[in-house]
């Protein structure tokens, strides 16, 4: 089997290692290698529009002040090392981000996200909650696996949730996993044809059967699932395809450079059919060295992100491909004396582009040093509802039932950002 790697392997300071492999286990169907961890949904119904997400997670935390909101006119312990730059829209951001500042209508900022807690978790970015809410029933289900329950698969075959980096189902169970793709044995071999496959697939069902009546935990409910799905992509294709960079032209490969593989991927899966795709990019625990390591992962994002942006634009796919991207909270506006900033979750930035929103602006700003909101703050929650709102998910109405038969909204603040989508 391929396993895929993340290009940037990264520790935290809490010690935890970031290494990123998602590895998809080995399910033996006629001499087929496949996907252990698929999710699908049982009984939705695919849409007939192909609204999709890419969230973009920047495990560390990294220091919003040193990209989007930077501090030109405060002392130089606060400001940094990095001056800003005037975008095509009029605001300014980081001079390590060039092609950006070119499509800055094409993207927008909130300079003052709220409601973050001082974890190492892709968790919040994830859900829009911590791990503790709900835990007694299974925990909040990440975005990714809401979107499976509710709006199902497309009729590409393709999962619905595509993530290199996590992404629980909670109380939604295991058969609303998320694909972890890390394995290219994605197509029928040999002798083997769609009828036979789907023969030995049923074949499996009624040897099953009985243990299958005996389980209460969800668990064969979710192998019927991940089976079925698995069928389905081995005999579409398309997701090998889209994983197999070969097939992309190499210029456009090159236009993403090596580091930025996992955006070109993300864009080539949500073309392949896949409605959410989650991934985690670059080291940003700066506790020391900030400005060295920036001067490094800043140009790289700036040549991924933007070549990310431009192909959405250039296809056609900016009015129903959302990109969020941001960390698990921002950084202290003092520099520390190992030339860092440490943890600081009451002031936080988000990016986004995409899905037919209002871009080419900036949403909120922080106070002189960048250590709270000043105006127009924006609550994680409020993010996730614009998410849900450019799928085509009403997160002021829309409830799922927990195990308990309790009704859960998606949100709690449940209005999306009017700046964006009004």
């Amino acid at each position: 089997m391929l396993t895929l790697f993340s290009k940037r392997m990264h520790g935290f300071c809490d010690g935890v290692s970031r290494r990123e492999f998602m590895r998809i286990g080995a399910l033996g169907i006629g001499g087929l290698t496949l996907a252990d961890v698929f999710r699908s949904e049982t009984a939705a119904v695919s849409g007939s529009s192909h609204k999709a997400i890419i969230n973009i997670f920047l495990g560390g935390g990294p220091s919003h002040q040193d990209m989007f909101d930077l501090k030109p006119n405060a002392p130089i312990e606060f400001r940094g090392e990095f001056n800003p730059i005037s975008t095509n829209a009029g605001f300014e951001i980081c001079e390590l981000f060039p092609r950006l500042a070119t499509m800055a209508d094409k993207f927008a900022v909130i300079r003052s996200i709220t409601g973050k807690v001082n974890s190492h978790s892709s968790f919040q970015t994830m859900t829009g909650y911590t791990k503790r809410d709900l835990q007694n029933v299974g925990g909040r289900p990440a975005l990714g696996s809401i979107v499976s329950r509710i709006q199902g698969g497309t009729q590409s075959g393709a999962p619905p949730f595509v993530s290199y980096m996590g992404g629980e189902p909670g109380y939604l169970g295991p058969v609303y996993k998320p694909f972890k793709p890390s394995g290219n044995n994605l197509r029928l071999s040999g002798s083997m044809t769609a009828e036979r496959l789907t023969d030995r697939t049923e074949l499996l069902k009624s040897l099953d059967k009985m243990k299958r009546a005996a389980d209460s935990s969800g668990q064969m409910d979710a192998v019927d699932a991940f089976t079925q799905r698995a069928v389905g992509v081995v005999t579409s294709g398309r997701v090998a395809d889209a994983l197999d960079l070969k097939k992309e032209d190499p210029r456009v490969v090159e236009r993403y450079s090596k580091q930025g593989e996992r955006f070109l991927l993300a864009r080539r899966l949500i073309e392949a059919g896949v409605r959410t795709v989650a991934f985690s990019w670059g080291g940003w625990d700066t506790h020391g060295q900030n400005f060295v390591k920036f001067r490094k992962q800043l140009p790289e994002l700036d040549t991924a992100l933007s070549a990310l942006i431009e192909d959405l634009h250039n296809r056609g796919l900016d009015k129903d491909v959302t990109v969020v991207m941001w960390g698990e909270f921002g950084r202290t506006p003092r520099i520390n004396k190992n030339a860092g900033r440490d943890h600081w979750n009451r002031a936080s930035m988000c990016f986004l582009a995409g899905g037919g929103m209002n871009t080419g602006q900036v949403i909120g700003s922080t106070t002189k040093y960048a250590e709270e909101p000043k105006d127009n703050p924006k609550h994680l929650h409020e993010v996730f509802s614009t998410l849900y709102h450019n799928l085509g998910i009403d997160s002021r109405t829309q409830k799922i039932i927990d195990p308990n038969g309790r009704p859960q909204y998606l949100t709690d603040i449940r209005e999306p950002i009017r700046e964006l989508v009004g």
